[in-house]
C-alpha cells in the first residue's frame, strides 16, 4: 500500500455485512463518478455467518437468498401454530453472495482497498481523516461510515445478549419440510433468567440449519450449547447419528436499552449494530442495515449527505426498553410473552412489530395483547430509572438525548438515530 493518504469522497470503515450492502445500493444507483475507499485489515469472503428477515418479495436481495418461506411455525408447549406471513416471507442469506456481490460491486466502482486496521477518525467539520492504530493517515474523505463493532455510549439500564449456535445438517434422505420454517420453538428447557428456543430453516429437504438460541443475561460454555442442541435435535426426532455435521455457526448479539449514536461528528455516520441498527427486544439487525444502505446510496446520488433515517423509531426503542425490563425483572416470563404476542396478533403485524415497521396504532395493538398488569410495572419502573439516571448525569448540552416514548437518540447537529 502507498504511504500516501487516499483521497475520496466516501469511505467505509469496516468491510462487513454493511458495508457490503453500501457497496451493491452504490453500484445499484450507477454512482461510478463516486470516489470509495474501504479501510479492513480482512477482505470478506466465503460463509462466516447466516442472516435470517422477513420483508416482501421482489428486492435485489431475492436471487442471492438460499430459501424463503411463506409460512413459518410458532412452538409452545400447548401446541404448534402454522402462520402465513402473506405478504410478507420470511428469508434466508448467507453471507458468501453478499460478499461476492461487494467483491463485484467494487471493480466496477474502482474502489480503493486499503487493508489496514483503522484507528481513530478526526473529522474537522469538512473532512475526516481516517488514522491506523500508530496513528498514521491513512484516507481523507468527504464522509466516513463506520460499521466496527462498538459498545453502546453508556450502559443501559437492562443488557442481555442473543447468543446462539447452529448445525448445518445434511441428510441422505429426505428428513425436513422445506415449505415452512420453525421461526420459534419454545419447548426447549428454559434459563432461570431470559428465555430459550430452537428454530429449523431447511434450504431443501435433506439440508438446514438447526439452531439453539438463548435471550439472556450470560453466555454458555460449548458444551452446554451443544447439550441444548442435541437436546432440542432429539425434540424434532433427528437421528444425529444418520446426520452429517457441514458446519457450526455461532453467534454473540447485545440487546440492550444502552443509546448507540449513529452520529458522533458531523462527517461520521454509524452502521451496523454500533449505529443502532439491531432491535434491542429482538437482535434483528439485517433488514435495518438494507433499509440504511439504500438510503445511503440515494442521497449520495440526489447530491445529498449520506446520512440514513434512524433504524427505528424513537417510540420502539422505549418499547423495546420496557420490554427487556419486564423480561429481566421476571415481571413476565418470556415464551408467555412471545406466545401471546403470536397468538392474538395477525403473523404480519407481530413480524414487522419485531422489525421495528409498524404504526403507532398497530404497536397500541400489539401492546393490549401482553400481560397488561406486569407490563404496566415494567412501564413506570422504567420511567423512574430514566428520572434517577436523568438526575445523576444533569443536563448535557450537545450530548445524546434518551429516547423516550416520543423521542429519539442522536447527537447536536446530526441525524438522530
Amino acid at each position: 500500500m502507498d504511504a500516501s493518504p487516499v483521497d475520496v469522497d466516501l469511505a467505509l470503515v469496516g468491510g462487513g455485512g454493511a458495508a457490503s450492502l453500501v457497496l451493491a445500493a452504490l453500484d445499484r444507483h450507477d454512482l461510478t463518478g463516486l470516489r470509495v475507499a474501504v479501510v479492513d485489515p480482512v477482505h470478506k469472503r466465503g460463509q462466516d455467518r447466516t442472516w435470517a428477515f422477513w420483508g416482501t418479495p421482489g428486492t435485489d436481495l431475492d436471487p442471492l437468498l438460499s430459501a424463503s418461506w411463506s409460512r413459518v411455525e410458532v412452538v409452545t408447549p400447548a401446541g404448534r401454530r402454522v402462520l402465513s406471513l402473506d405478504p410478507l416471507r420470511y428469508a434466508m442469506l448467507r453471507s458468501g453472495p453478499v460478499y461476492d456481490r461487494a467483491a463485484a460491486a467494487e471493480r466496477r466502482l474502482g474502489v480503493v482497498r486499503i487493508g489496514a486496521p483503522a484507528g481513530a477518525l478526526r473529522d474537522d467539520g469538512h473532512r475526516v481523516t481516517v488514522h491506523d492504530p500508530h496513528g498514521r493517515v491513512l484516507v481523507r474523505a468527504g464522509w466516513v461510515l463506520d460499521s466496527r463493532p462498538r459498545p453502546p455510549e453508556r450502559p443501559g439500564r437492562t443488557t442481555w445478549l442473543q447468543h446462539f449456535r447452529g448445525w448445518w445438517l445434511a441428510a441422505d434422505r429426505p428428513t425436513f419440510d422445506p415449505d415452512r420454517a420453525v421461526l420459534m420453538d419454545f419447548r426447549t428447557p428454559q434459563p432461570a433468567r431470559g428465555v430459550s428456543f430452537g428454530y429449523v430453516l431447511p434450504v431443501d429437504d435433506r439440508y438446514a440449519l438447526v439452531e439453539y438460541t438463548e435471550f439472556s443475561p450470560a453466555l454458555l460454555t460449548d458444551a452446554g450449547y451443544d447439550a441444548a442442541l442435541r437436546g432440542y435435535a432429539a425434540r424434532l426426532g433427528l437421528d444425529l447419528a444418520a446426520l452429517r455435521l457441514r458446519e457450526v455457526e455461532n453467534g454473540i448479539i447485545p440487546m440492550t436499552d444502552g443509546p448507540f449514536v449513529s452520529r458522533p461528528s458531523p462527517r461520521v455516520v454509524r452502521l451496523g449494530t454500533a449505529g443502532g441498527a439491531t432491535r434491542p427486544s429482538t437482535g434483528f439487525t439485517f433488514a435495518a442495515m438494507h433499509r440504511q444502505a439504500d438510503q445511503v446510496a440515494r442521497a449520495l446520488a440526489a447530491g445529498r449527505p449520506p446520512v440514513p433515517a434512524p433504524a427505528y423509531p424513537g417510540r420502539h426503542r422505549w418499547l423495546d426498553a420496557v420490554a427487556l425490563r419486564a423480561l429481566d425483572r421476571g415481571h413476565v416470563g418470556g415464551v408467555e410473552f412471545f406466545a401471546r404476542l403470536f397468538d392474538r396478533n395477525p403473523p404480519e403485524r407481530v413480524l414487522r412489530f419485531l422489525d421495528g415497521t409498524t404504526t403507532p396504532a398497530e404497536e397500541l395493538a400489539v401492546m393490549r395483547s401482553t400481560p397488561l398488569l406486569p407490563m404496566t410495572g415494567a412501564v413506570l419502573g422504567d420511567a423512574v430509572d430514566r428520572l434517577r439516571a436523568r438526575l445523576r448525569r444533569g443536563p448535557a448540552p450537545g450530548g445524546a438525548a434518551e429516547a423516550g416514548p416520543g423521542g429519539s437518540v442522536g447527537p447536536t447537529g446530526g441525524r438522530t438515530g
